[in-house]
């Protein structure tokens, strides 16, 4: 139990004689109790703030490679994610054939939003995202984002490939 000690008056040699004082005794624990019933009420009526997530399905893996679904290049478009923050895309496939223009943009409304909302009138477009082994997290992270902003509905995670590295190298962007 706590208590305040106060010392009593009166006491000393010669002089007045005062009257002698009672020490007061408070009783801190009903003090005590109301402030830890008081904590443990805030604390378990407040709300705390939820992350927020992004939802990605994954697809499931087929069984064997008859299961697996080309896209046409007509309805491809890959998005490069390289080191120091930097994003290429070009229109289609990349095959032995021909070499796709590959053009430089940036993260911002303008940049690669302003690509993707540009193509968004066709229906059956597949957005290829390939990020480089250089490139950082954070940058995945956007253009998903990105997915999201623009609504498309249909793109996948892709490793990129040793003609996609080339052609970054060789682009001179």
């Amino acid at each position: 139990m706590a208590e305040i000690p106060q010392s009593g008056g009166g006491g000393g040699k010669g002089g007045k004689k005062r009257a002698k004082k009672m020490s007061t005794k408070i009783d801190m624990t009903p003090m005590v109790d109301l402030a830890f019933l008081l904590l443990t009420f805030f604390m378990l009526t407040t709300t705390f703030s939820k992350p927020t997530v992004m939802e990605i399905n994954m697809p499931v893996k087929p069984k064997n490679d008859e299961e697996k679904s080309e896209i046409k290049a007509s309805n491809a478009f890959t998005v490069l994610l390289s080191a120091d923050n930097k994003i290429y895309y070009y229109d289609g496939l990349l095959n032995n054939d021909t070499k796709p223009e590959l053009k430089e943009s940036s993260y911002g409304a303008d940049g690669i939003r302003k690509e993707l909302l540009s193509r968004h009138t066709n229906p059956d477009l597949v957005v290829l995202i390939k990020p480089a082994d250089d490139s950082n997290y954070k940058n995945m992270v956007d253009i998903l984002d990105e997915m999201n902003i623009t609504d498309q509905k249909k793109y996948a995670l892709v490793d990129i490939s040793k003609a996609d590295e080339d052609l970054i190298k060789s682009s001179g962007l």
